[in-house]
Protein backbone atom coordinates (compact mmCIF):
# COMPACT_ATOMS: atom_id res chain seq x y z
CA UNK A 1 0.00 0.00 0.00
CA UNK A 2 1.38 3.38 -1.03
CA UNK A 3 1.24 6.64 0.90
CA UNK A 4 -0.63 9.70 -0.30
CA UNK A 5 2.56 11.67 -0.03
CA UNK A 6 4.04 9.52 -2.80
CA UNK A 7 1.23 10.24 -5.29
CA UNK A 8 0.46 13.89 -4.50
CA UNK A 9 2.80 15.81 -6.79
CA UNK A 10 3.78 19.48 -6.39
CA UNK A 11 1.47 21.78 -8.35
CA UNK A 12 -1.08 19.04 -9.02
CA UNK A 13 -4.82 19.56 -9.21
CA UNK A 14 -6.77 16.89 -7.32
CA UNK A 15 -10.46 15.99 -7.54
CA UNK A 16 -11.77 14.62 -4.26
CA UNK A 17 -14.52 12.01 -4.40
CA UNK A 18 -17.83 13.35 -3.11
CA UNK A 19 -21.20 12.12 -1.85
CA UNK A 20 -21.97 9.86 1.09
CA UNK A 21 -19.08 7.58 0.17
CA UNK A 22 -16.46 10.34 0.08
CA UNK A 23 -13.03 9.16 1.30
CA UNK A 24 -13.31 10.93 4.66
CA UNK A 25 -10.56 8.85 6.35
CA UNK A 26 -8.13 10.36 3.83
CA UNK A 27 -9.01 14.00 4.55
CA UNK A 28 -6.25 14.54 7.10
CA UNK A 29 -3.56 12.54 5.26
CA UNK A 30 -4.41 14.36 2.02
CA UNK A 31 -4.12 17.74 3.71
CA UNK A 32 -0.76 16.74 5.16
CA UNK A 33 0.49 15.43 1.82
CA UNK A 34 -0.56 18.62 0.01
CA UNK A 35 0.89 21.13 2.47
CA UNK A 36 3.62 23.26 0.94
CA UNK A 37 3.26 21.73 -2.55
CA UNK A 38 0.98 24.34 -4.19
CA UNK A 39 -1.67 21.65 -4.71
CA UNK A 40 -5.11 22.71 -5.95
CA UNK A 41 -8.24 20.85 -4.82
CA UNK A 42 -11.66 20.40 -6.43
CA UNK A 43 -14.57 19.17 -4.30
CA UNK A 44 -18.21 18.42 -5.08
CA UNK A 45 -21.25 17.48 -2.98
CA UNK A 46 -20.12 17.11 0.64
CA UNK A 47 -23.06 16.11 2.86
CA UNK A 48 -20.95 15.04 5.84
CA UNK A 49 -18.33 16.47 8.19
CA UNK A 50 -14.97 17.53 6.79
CA UNK A 51 -12.93 16.88 9.93
CA UNK A 52 -9.26 16.73 8.99
CA UNK A 53 -9.67 18.45 5.62
CA UNK A 54 -7.68 21.68 5.93
CA UNK A 55 -8.42 24.14 3.08
CA UNK A 56 -5.37 26.19 4.03
CA UNK A 57 -3.11 23.25 3.15
CA UNK A 58 -3.99 23.78 -0.52
CA UNK A 59 -3.09 26.64 -2.83
CA UNK A 60 -6.73 26.78 -3.97
CA UNK A 61 -9.95 24.91 -3.22
CA UNK A 62 -12.90 25.02 -5.65
CA UNK A 63 -16.36 23.63 -4.84
CA UNK A 64 -18.54 22.47 -7.73
CA UNK A 65 -21.33 21.44 -5.37
CA UNK A 66 -21.84 22.27 -1.73
CA UNK A 67 -23.58 20.68 1.19
CA UNK A 68 -23.41 20.86 4.97
CA UNK A 69 -19.74 19.90 5.08
CA UNK A 70 -18.74 22.90 2.96
CA UNK A 71 -21.04 25.52 4.43
CA UNK A 72 -18.51 26.92 6.91
CA UNK A 73 -15.49 26.97 4.54
CA UNK A 74 -17.54 28.58 1.75
CA UNK A 75 -18.89 31.25 4.09
CA UNK A 76 -15.36 31.85 5.44
CA UNK A 77 -13.95 32.21 1.93
CA UNK A 78 -11.41 29.38 2.27
CA UNK A 79 -13.35 27.40 -0.36
CA UNK A 80 -14.43 29.11 -3.59
CA UNK A 81 -17.90 28.13 -4.78
CA UNK A 82 -18.14 27.80 -8.57
CA UNK A 83 -21.75 28.33 -9.71
CA UNK A 84 -22.55 25.60 -12.22
CA UNK A 85 -25.25 23.06 -12.92
CA UNK A 86 -24.19 19.46 -12.38
CA UNK A 87 -24.47 18.61 -16.08
CA UNK A 88 -21.74 21.21 -16.78
CA UNK A 89 -19.23 19.75 -14.31
CA UNK A 90 -17.74 17.15 -16.71
CA UNK A 91 -16.92 19.90 -19.21
CA UNK A 92 -15.17 21.92 -16.50
CA UNK A 93 -13.18 18.87 -15.48
CA UNK A 94 -12.19 18.19 -19.07
CA UNK A 95 -11.09 21.80 -19.48
CA UNK A 96 -10.02 24.54 -17.09
CA UNK A 97 -10.26 22.32 -13.98
CA UNK A 98 -8.79 19.15 -15.46
CA UNK A 99 -7.21 17.15 -12.61
CA UNK A 100 -3.98 15.23 -12.39
CA UNK A 101 -5.32 12.86 -9.72
CA UNK A 102 -8.61 11.58 -8.33
CA UNK A 103 -8.83 10.63 -4.65
CA UNK A 104 -11.89 8.43 -4.16
CA UNK A 105 -13.41 5.45 -2.40
CA UNK A 106 -13.43 2.21 -4.40
CA UNK A 107 -14.92 -1.21 -3.69
CA UNK A 108 -13.80 -4.67 -4.74
CA UNK A 109 -16.18 -6.48 -7.08
CA UNK A 110 -15.96 -9.98 -8.54
CA UNK A 111 -14.32 -8.51 -11.65
CA UNK A 112 -12.13 -5.82 -10.08
CA UNK A 113 -12.31 -2.37 -8.52
CA UNK A 114 -15.34 -0.12 -8.91
CA UNK A 115 -16.82 3.11 -7.66
CA UNK A 116 -19.29 2.32 -4.90
CA UNK A 117 -22.11 4.44 -3.51
CA UNK A 118 -21.72 7.22 -6.08
CA UNK A 119 -20.60 7.48 -9.66
CA UNK A 120 -21.09 11.24 -10.06
CA UNK A 121 -18.53 12.85 -12.39
CA UNK A 122 -15.77 10.50 -11.23
CA UNK A 123 -16.48 7.80 -13.81
CA UNK A 124 -15.83 10.26 -16.64
CA UNK A 125 -12.44 11.12 -15.14
CA UNK A 126 -11.62 7.44 -14.68
CA UNK A 127 -12.59 6.69 -18.28
CA UNK A 128 -10.36 9.58 -19.40
CA UNK A 129 -7.40 7.84 -17.76
CA UNK A 130 -6.88 10.12 -14.75
CA UNK A 131 -4.94 8.20 -12.05
CA UNK A 132 -6.86 7.24 -8.90
CA UNK A 133 -5.58 7.23 -5.33
CA UNK A 134 -8.03 4.85 -3.70
CA UNK A 135 -9.46 4.29 -0.27
CA UNK A 136 -10.53 0.65 -0.50
CA UNK A 137 -13.84 0.10 1.31
CA UNK A 138 -15.15 -3.23 2.54
CA UNK A 139 -18.47 -1.65 3.63
CA UNK A 140 -19.64 0.51 0.71
CA UNK A 141 -22.05 -1.10 -1.77
CA UNK A 142 -21.06 -1.83 -5.34
CA UNK A 143 -23.92 -0.12 -7.16
CA UNK A 144 -22.40 1.44 -10.28
CA UNK A 145 -23.09 0.23 -13.80
CA UNK A 146 -19.56 0.86 -15.13
CA UNK A 147 -16.81 -1.63 -15.90
CA UNK A 148 -13.94 -2.29 -13.50
CA UNK A 149 -11.26 0.37 -13.26
CA UNK A 150 -7.95 -0.79 -14.75
CA UNK A 151 -5.70 -1.87 -11.89
CA UNK A 152 -2.72 -0.05 -13.42
CA UNK A 153 -4.64 3.21 -13.01
CA UNK A 154 -5.20 2.72 -9.26
CA UNK A 155 -2.90 3.21 -6.30
CA UNK A 156 -4.42 2.00 -3.05
CA UNK A 157 -3.50 4.42 -0.26
CA UNK A 158 -5.85 3.27 2.49
CA UNK A 159 -8.50 0.80 3.58
CA UNK A 160 -11.67 1.27 5.60
CA UNK A 161 -14.53 -0.74 7.07
CA UNK A 162 -16.44 2.49 7.71
CA UNK A 163 -19.79 2.48 5.86
CA UNK A 164 -20.95 5.43 3.76
CA UNK A 165 -22.31 8.47 5.58
CA UNK A 166 -25.72 7.83 7.13
CA UNK A 167 -28.37 10.43 6.30
CA UNK A 168 -31.25 9.51 8.63
CA UNK A 169 -34.87 10.08 7.75
CA UNK A 170 -36.55 13.02 9.42
CA UNK A 171 -40.17 13.18 10.55
CA UNK A 172 -42.22 15.20 8.02
CA UNK A 173 -44.13 18.17 9.35
CA UNK A 174 -47.88 18.63 8.75
CA UNK A 175 -46.95 21.18 6.07
CA UNK A 176 -44.70 18.63 4.37
CA UNK A 177 -47.50 16.09 4.35
CA UNK A 178 -49.98 18.59 2.93
CA UNK A 179 -47.52 19.53 0.17
CA UNK A 180 -46.91 15.84 -0.53
CA UNK A 181 -50.63 15.17 -1.01
CA UNK A 182 -50.86 17.98 -3.56
CA UNK A 183 -47.75 16.76 -5.38
CA UNK A 184 -48.90 13.13 -5.47
CA UNK A 185 -51.97 14.22 -7.38
CA UNK A 186 -49.73 15.55 -10.16
CA UNK A 187 -47.86 12.27 -10.80
CA UNK A 188 -49.44 9.96 -13.39
CA UNK A 189 -49.04 6.21 -13.37
CA UNK A 190 -45.86 5.06 -15.10
CA UNK A 191 -44.15 8.46 -14.97
CA UNK A 192 -40.50 8.98 -14.11
CA UNK A 193 -39.96 11.02 -10.97
CA UNK A 194 -36.92 12.94 -9.82
CA UNK A 195 -36.57 13.44 -6.09
CA UNK A 196 -33.84 14.38 -3.66
CA UNK A 197 -33.03 13.65 -0.04
CA UNK A 198 -34.73 15.39 2.85
CA UNK A 199 -37.88 15.51 4.88
CA UNK A 200 -40.14 16.91 2.16
CA UNK A 201 -38.95 14.40 -0.45
CA UNK A 202 -39.60 11.62 2.03
CA UNK A 203 -43.17 12.83 2.50
CA UNK A 204 -43.73 13.15 -1.26
CA UNK A 205 -42.57 9.61 -2.01
CA UNK A 206 -44.67 8.26 0.87
CA UNK A 207 -47.76 9.95 -0.59
CA UNK A 208 -47.44 8.36 -4.02
CA UNK A 209 -50.04 5.71 -4.74
CA UNK A 210 -49.31 4.84 -8.38
CA UNK A 211 -46.44 2.85 -9.90
CA UNK A 212 -43.55 5.10 -10.99
CA UNK A 213 -40.01 4.98 -12.25
CA UNK A 214 -37.21 6.86 -10.48
CA UNK A 215 -34.83 8.83 -12.70
CA UNK A 216 -32.87 11.15 -10.45
CA UNK A 217 -29.53 12.66 -9.51
CA UNK A 218 -29.65 11.60 -5.87
CA UNK A 219 -31.35 8.35 -4.91
CA UNK A 220 -32.87 8.79 -1.43
CA UNK A 221 -33.95 6.08 0.98
CA UNK A 222 -37.72 6.38 0.33
CA UNK A 223 -37.12 4.49 -2.93
CA UNK A 224 -36.82 1.37 -0.77
CA UNK A 225 -40.35 2.01 0.52
CA UNK A 226 -41.62 2.40 -3.05
CA UNK A 227 -40.11 -0.97 -3.88
CA UNK A 228 -41.62 -2.56 -0.76
CA UNK A 229 -45.07 -1.26 -1.74
CA UNK A 230 -44.74 -2.63 -5.27
CA UNK A 231 -44.78 0.88 -6.76
CA UNK A 232 -41.25 0.92 -8.21
CA UNK A 233 -41.11 0.18 -11.93
CA UNK A 234 -37.76 -0.96 -13.31
CA UNK A 235 -34.39 -0.23 -11.70
CA UNK A 236 -33.87 3.39 -10.65
CA UNK A 237 -31.27 5.59 -12.28
CA UNK A 238 -29.14 7.98 -10.21
CA UNK A 239 -25.61 9.26 -9.72
CA UNK A 240 -25.51 9.16 -5.91
CA UNK A 241 -27.00 7.14 -3.06
CA UNK A 242 -28.14 9.19 -0.07
CA UNK A 243 -29.60 7.44 2.96
CA UNK A 244 -28.81 4.95 5.70
CA UNK A 245 -27.57 1.36 5.74
CA UNK A 246 -31.09 0.29 4.74
CA UNK A 247 -30.66 2.01 1.37
CA UNK A 248 -27.05 0.89 0.93
CA UNK A 249 -27.94 -2.73 1.66
CA UNK A 250 -30.87 -2.56 -0.76
CA UNK A 251 -28.64 -1.09 -3.49
CA UNK A 252 -25.74 -3.50 -3.01
CA UNK A 253 -25.05 -5.29 -6.28
CA UNK A 254 -27.95 -3.68 -8.16
CA UNK A 255 -25.78 -1.69 -10.58
CA UNK A 256 -28.05 1.36 -10.80
CA UNK A 257 -25.62 4.29 -10.53
CA UNK A 258 -24.66 6.09 -13.73
CA UNK A 259 -22.27 9.00 -14.40
CA UNK A 260 -23.74 12.50 -14.50
CA UNK A 261 -23.15 12.55 -18.25
CA UNK A 262 -26.04 10.03 -18.33
CA UNK A 263 -28.20 10.99 -15.35
CA UNK A 264 -28.26 14.72 -16.15
CA UNK A 265 -28.39 14.57 -19.94
CA UNK A 266 -31.29 16.83 -20.96
CA UNK A 267 -31.89 14.99 -24.24
CA UNK A 268 -32.28 11.64 -22.52
CA UNK A 269 -34.32 13.05 -19.65
CA UNK A 270 -36.80 14.82 -21.91
CA UNK A 271 -37.56 11.70 -23.97
CA UNK A 272 -39.38 8.55 -22.91
CA UNK A 273 -42.08 8.40 -20.20
CA UNK A 274 -43.08 11.76 -18.70
CA UNK A 275 -40.47 13.15 -16.32
CA UNK A 276 -41.93 14.79 -13.23
CA UNK A 277 -39.19 16.92 -11.71
CA UNK A 278 -39.96 17.25 -8.00
CA UNK A 279 -37.61 19.93 -6.73
CA UNK A 280 -37.56 21.85 -3.47
CA UNK A 281 -36.46 25.47 -3.03
CA UNK A 282 -35.27 27.81 -0.30
CA UNK A 283 -37.16 30.76 -1.76
CA UNK A 284 -38.97 31.83 -4.92
CA UNK A 285 -39.70 35.30 -6.23
CA UNK A 286 -42.84 36.70 -7.81
CA UNK A 287 -41.57 35.92 -11.30
CA UNK A 288 -41.03 32.28 -10.39
CA UNK A 289 -37.25 32.44 -10.17
CA UNK A 290 -35.83 29.95 -7.69
CA UNK A 291 -32.96 30.13 -5.21
CA UNK A 292 -31.52 26.91 -3.80
CA UNK A 293 -28.03 28.13 -2.85
CA UNK A 294 -28.66 29.78 0.51
CA UNK A 295 -30.41 32.57 2.36
CA UNK A 296 -28.43 35.81 2.55
CA UNK A 297 -24.90 35.10 3.72
CA UNK A 298 -25.72 31.49 4.62
CA UNK A 299 -24.39 28.92 2.13
CA UNK A 300 -27.05 26.40 3.11
CA UNK A 301 -27.65 24.75 -0.27
CA UNK A 302 -26.18 24.09 -3.70
CA UNK A 303 -27.19 24.28 -7.35
CA UNK A 304 -26.51 20.64 -8.22
CA UNK A 305 -28.91 19.16 -10.76
CA UNK A 306 -31.83 21.43 -9.85
CA UNK A 307 -31.76 23.46 -13.10
CA UNK A 308 -30.99 20.34 -15.18
CA UNK A 309 -34.06 18.41 -14.11
CA UNK A 310 -36.29 21.48 -14.09
CA UNK A 311 -35.31 22.29 -17.68
CA UNK A 312 -35.65 18.67 -18.85
CA UNK A 313 -39.06 18.29 -17.21
CA UNK A 314 -40.50 21.23 -19.16
CA UNK A 315 -39.84 19.36 -22.39
CA UNK A 316 -41.87 16.45 -23.70
CA UNK A 317 -44.84 15.44 -21.58
CA UNK A 318 -43.24 16.12 -18.19
CA UNK A 319 -43.77 18.67 -15.45
CA UNK A 320 -41.33 20.89 -13.59
CA UNK A 321 -42.64 21.15 -10.03
CA UNK A 322 -41.21 23.33 -7.27
CA UNK A 323 -42.42 22.30 -3.81
CA UNK A 324 -41.82 24.34 -0.67
CA UNK A 325 -43.62 25.43 2.50
CA UNK A 326 -45.20 28.87 2.38
CA UNK A 327 -43.19 29.96 5.43
CA UNK A 328 -39.95 28.91 7.11
CA UNK A 329 -39.27 30.08 10.65
CA UNK A 330 -42.12 32.55 10.32
CA UNK A 331 -40.82 34.15 7.11
CA UNK A 332 -42.61 33.79 3.75
CA UNK A 333 -40.67 31.83 1.13
CA UNK A 334 -42.21 33.99 -1.62
CA UNK A 335 -40.12 37.15 -1.87
CA UNK A 336 -39.94 40.27 -3.98
CA UNK A 337 -36.20 39.76 -4.53
CA UNK A 338 -34.15 36.63 -3.98
CA UNK A 339 -31.43 36.88 -1.33
CA UNK A 340 -29.04 34.96 -3.59
CA UNK A 341 -28.58 34.74 -7.39
CA UNK A 342 -31.10 32.77 -9.42
CA UNK A 343 -30.40 29.01 -9.36
CA UNK A 344 -33.23 27.95 -11.69
CA UNK A 345 -34.84 30.43 -14.11
CA UNK A 346 -38.55 31.15 -14.14
CA UNK A 347 -39.12 29.68 -17.60
CA UNK A 348 -38.19 26.25 -16.24
CA UNK A 349 -40.76 26.44 -13.40
CA UNK A 350 -44.23 25.20 -14.33
CA UNK A 351 -46.06 24.34 -11.12
CA UNK A 352 -45.41 25.68 -7.63
CA UNK A 353 -46.79 23.71 -4.68
CA UNK A 354 -47.12 24.74 -1.04
CA UNK A 355 -49.26 23.33 1.74
CA UNK A 356 -51.94 25.77 0.55
CA UNK A 357 -52.30 24.31 -2.92
CA UNK A 358 -50.91 24.51 -6.45
CA UNK A 359 -50.13 27.47 -8.71
CA UNK A 360 -50.11 26.36 -12.36
CA UNK A 361 -47.90 28.82 -14.26
CA UNK A 362 -48.03 27.12 -17.67
CA UNK A 363 -49.05 29.41 -20.48
CA UNK A 364 -49.20 32.51 -18.28
CA UNK A 365 -47.57 35.83 -19.01
CA UNK A 366 -45.39 37.60 -16.46
CA UNK A 367 -48.22 39.54 -14.83
CA UNK A 368 -50.41 36.44 -14.63
CA UNK A 369 -47.61 34.42 -13.08
CA UNK A 370 -47.07 37.06 -10.42
CA UNK A 371 -50.79 37.10 -9.68
CA UNK A 372 -50.96 33.28 -9.43
CA UNK A 373 -48.01 33.10 -7.03
CA UNK A 374 -49.33 35.99 -4.92
CA UNK A 375 -52.70 34.26 -4.66
CA UNK A 376 -51.07 30.98 -3.58
CA UNK A 377 -49.27 32.77 -0.76
CA UNK A 378 -52.33 34.96 -0.10
CA UNK A 379 -50.19 38.04 -0.88
CA UNK A 380 -47.76 37.03 1.85
CA UNK A 381 -44.67 38.52 0.26
CA UNK A 382 -41.49 39.43 2.11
Amino acid sequence: MASLDAVVRPGARIVLGDGCGAPAPLYAPLSAAAAGKAVRLVVGWVPGPTDGLDPTAFADVRALGGGPGLRGPIEAGTVHFVPCRLSAVPALLRGVLRPDLVVATLVEGPDGLHLGSETSYLRGLVDAGVPVAALLSSAAPLAEVGPPIPSAQVTVVGETAQPPLQIPNAVPTPADEAIARHVAGLVPEGARIQVGPGRLAQAIVAALDVPVRVDSGLLPEPVVDLDAKGLLLDEPSAAYLAGTSRLYDWARGRRLLHPVEWTHDLGRLSSGPPLIGLNAALEIDLDGQVNVEGIGASAAGMIGGHPDFAAAATRGAGLSVIALPSTVKGRPTLVERLSRPVSTPSQDVELVVTERGVADLRGLDRAERRAALSALWDHEVD
